[in-house]
């Protein structure tokens, strides 16, 4: 009995259309029609979900003269009609290229975190020349945008160092065995860290405004006005810093798994948005709007409030961003 046969009996044993095993093996149903009719041949990784969904060895699959004894014979069946594929080709990854990814994305992610994290303190500069050196106020703004440009540059080069890697975002994968065992393990380990980070992160944000509360409060005099907002700055940065840098590091986990906006079907029916590139543009948006607000109407030690309620809302546009991706997905 050839393979073709063999994967006509087992696919019937076990009661699975071929639109199911397909899904089984992250294939399409044509692809499934073609090898049931000898068109021809599923990969090694194929074989060998194929022999964990059956149960049986690899060798009764691979070898034509080894037959199960089995009650019932090979039906005669109509087969489903063959078109062109609708999943795109396959793309092969190896574990090499899945630890170089893993390895490079981990830095992206803290890049990515460090520049947006610095566009946030840009302003300390300011506050401070403000409060301890009056004559050097005029210079703030150069200090500033010399923070400003630093950060856009980190984020630039890492955003280059990882387009090498598009094609893992964009393209359907063929992972070699053992991948994906390997990143759900570390998927797995590296959850509890994610949700710490998720947590403090938020956290930090909503407290940042204690300090300036305090400060306001206890000590109210012009040193403590503005020392209080360069507190607000600190905490929002770390804040803001381990939500992008934990969510980038996860994303690359659900790359490689093509889970969640990374899921094949997504690929196939919309070119994603990127959770980390919308968080980069919020955070961006957001630095815009309050250093725009505070140079118009110099106006530091309210404007910190736009910080905090952006933390707040930064859930808020990630969810509706998922919403309206999943909304086109069922169109």
């Amino acid at each position: 009995m050839i393979l073709a046969d063999k994967i006509i009996d087992l696919r019937k044993k076990e009661g699975l259309s071929q639109e199911e095993l397909a899904e089984k093996l992250g294939v399409s149903r044509q692809s499934v029609s073609k090898w049931e009719m000898a068109q021809s041949t599923p990969d090694l990784n194929r074989i060998l979900k194929m022999s964990e969904i059956f149960g049986v060895t690899t060798d009764y699959l691979l070898k034509d003269n080894i037959d199960l004894q089995k009650p019932e014979l090979t039906e005669n069946i109509a087969f489903e009609g063959v078109q062109t594929e609708t999943v795109p080709p396959l793309t092969n990854v190896s574990i090499k290229e899945a630890n170089d990814f893993l390895s490079s994305n981990q830095k992206h992610a803290f890049l990515v975190a460090l520049g947006v994290a610095l566009c946030i303190v840009s302003v300390i500069p300011t506050i401070c020349l403000d409060v301890f050196s009056p004559e050097l106020t005029d210079l703030s703004a150069v200090f500033m945008f010399l923070i400003i440009a630093a950060a856009v540059g980190i984020l630039i080069f890492s955003r280059m160092s990882m387009k090498k890697f598009d094609y893992l975002s964009k393209n359907c994968l063929d992972t070699e065995y053992g991948i994906d065992g390997m990143v759900k393990e570390k998927k797995n380990q590296y959850q509890p860290k994610h949700t710490l980070m998720i947590a403090i992160g938020v956290i930090l944000c909503i407290l940042s405004v204690v300090p300036a509360m305090v400060f306001s409060t206890l000590f109210s005099n012009t040193f403590t006005d503005r020392i209080g907002p360069a507190f607000l700055f600190i905490f929002v940065a770390i804040g803001v810093f381990m939500i992008v840098s934990t969510n980038i590091t996860n994303s690359g986990f659900n790359i490689l798994l093509e889970e969640e906006i990374y899921s094949r079907d997504r690929k196939m029916r919309l070119q994603d948005k990127y959770v980390k590139d919308i968080s980069i543009v919020y955070w961006l948006i957001v630095t815009a709007v309050f250093l725009g607000y505070s140079l118009i109407t110099a106006d530091w030690g309210r404007s910190w409030i736009i910080w905090p309620v952006s933390a707040i809302l930064f859930p808020v546009v990630i969810t509706i961003a998922e919403a309206i991706r999943k909304n086109n997905n069922n169109k």
